[in-house]
């Protein structure tokens, strides 16, 4: 688990540097990320038919098969971003990409719930494979639909290239700001330190707690619906406060979430604190990507999100191998004087720990960097009443704040 969740995502990174460098072979942008994107719909083939056929390799397959899907969708990566920051005002980026990763949030769950049925429709007539075959063609010809629709799209911007290109050691050591290199390393230990529980809470639910698959699809859905609930929200407040407010709030508060896997096993209590990690998931993913293209000047974005991607990418596969040693080294108990907490396994230990390392992160490094753009000014303790949910409890109470002092 942790090595399909690593190596896929690090290998494919890589694809972002090849992809700003040949970016000259294609005649667009658009046509740059339509041949991503076929790549991506034809991947889905071996991901399915290689652990098949060759059954005794077929982990080792499916992650071969799974870094080559990687490697296509992040070959798309800086040609998309370049083009879509070139229609969008600085100020309204935040929205756009809130209202975006709404409808992906919203698409995901309708998705999650359509494979569950037909998952659990093909597994009781004990034919989970053809379960699967189904719903990985659906994906591959679903991404080859949204090719289809790119083609349709008119008018794009042209891509311009720099008067004056530079590579990407020029970048490395001249085009990057002392803020950016701050934030790259921010968002790498960030993404380190979550990894080391990430892939792991699928197997504590469905082994460690016994969760049927409802159960846990139900979690997965109240993350969903944390995110399709407040990414508006965020995107308002990342826009009118920054970037940079938006990641001091849900760094911080990312810290906790693992935590709480301490203090209950109960399944109300689990789907609940993955809706509020969903609705904390949401403004710090629109504060890593969003961040990037205000720190940069807009003829280097493109080798901004692939250095970005790489850090993370490194961060992840960091992340995840830690985890794995833990796995094998941290007792399932813990005791603190006459204090003694006995969970089930020592995964809860290992997400407190993960909850920990992402707070030393935030607390150590967000004060380092600071907000590119030209943003409305706020202290922290007023900002608060901003944060989605606050704001609308406070406007249901009726409580009048004096948010301009």
């Amino acid at each position: 688990m942790s090595i399909l969740s690593a190596i896929p995502q690090l290998l494919g990174t890589w694809a972002q540097l090849v992809s700003v460098k040949v970016s000259h072979w294609f005649p667009s942008r658009a046509a740059q990320v339509f041949w991503g994107i076929i790549g991506q719909s034809v991947s889905w083939i071996p991901i399915l038919a290689l652990p098949l056929l060759w059954p005794h390799q077929g982990p080792w397959l499916l992650i071969a098969a799974v870094a080559v899907y990687f490697t296509f969708s992040h070959f798309t990566s800086p040609a998309w971003n370049s083009l879509i920051t070139d229609l969008l005002e600085p100020n309204e980026r935040g929205m756009y990409f809130a209202r975006r990763s709404r409808t992906i949030a919203m698409t995901s769950f309708l998705a999650l719930c359509l494979a569950g049925a037909l998952l659990s429709f093909f597994e009781q007539r004990q034919l989970l494979w053809v379960g699967f075959a189904v719903m990985f063609l659906i994906a591959g010809l679903c991404r080859s639909a949204s090719a289809l629709l790119l083609l349709k799209i008119h008018g794009l911007p042209p891509h311009e290239p720099s008067s004056n290109p530079t590579g990407f050691l020029v970048f490395l050591r001249t085009g990057m700001s002392e803020n950016f290199r701050h934030f790259l390393l921010f968002s790498g230990l960030m993404h380190s330190a979550v990894l080391v529980a990430g892939p792991f809470f699928v197997i504590y639910l469905l082994q460690d707690l016994h969760f049927a698959h409802w159960q846990y699809g139900t979690w997965l859905a109240a993350g969903i619906i944390g995110q399709f609930l407040t990414l508006p929200a965020w995107g308002q407040f990342g826009d009118r406060f920054g970037n940079k407010a938006l990641l001091s709030f849900t760094g911080l508060l990312v810290a906790f979430l693992p935590m709480l896997y301490l203090f209950g096993t109960s399944w109300p209590f689990l789907v609940t604190v993955n809706f509020f990690g969903g609705v904390v998931w949401a403004g710090l993913g629109l504060g890593l990507n969003n961040y990037v293209f205000d720190a940069v000047q807009p003829t280097d974005r493109a080798k901004a999100v692939a250095v970005s991607s790489i850090v993370n990418a490194i961060g992840w596969a960091m992340g995840t191998v830690i985890g794995s040693i833990l796995i094998d080294t941290i007792p399932a108990r813990l005791q603190a004087g006459t204090l003694t907490q006995e969970p089930v396994s020592n995964l809860p230990l290992i997400f407190f720990l993960s909850g920990l390392l992402r707070l030393i992160v935030s607390a150590t490094l967000l004060r380092t960097f600071h907000e590119p753009r030209q943003v409305e000014q706020r202290a922290h303790h007023r900002l608060l009443w901003e944060l989605p949910l606050l704001k609308p409890l406070r406007q249901l109470s009726g409580r009048e704040i004096n948010t301009h002092q």
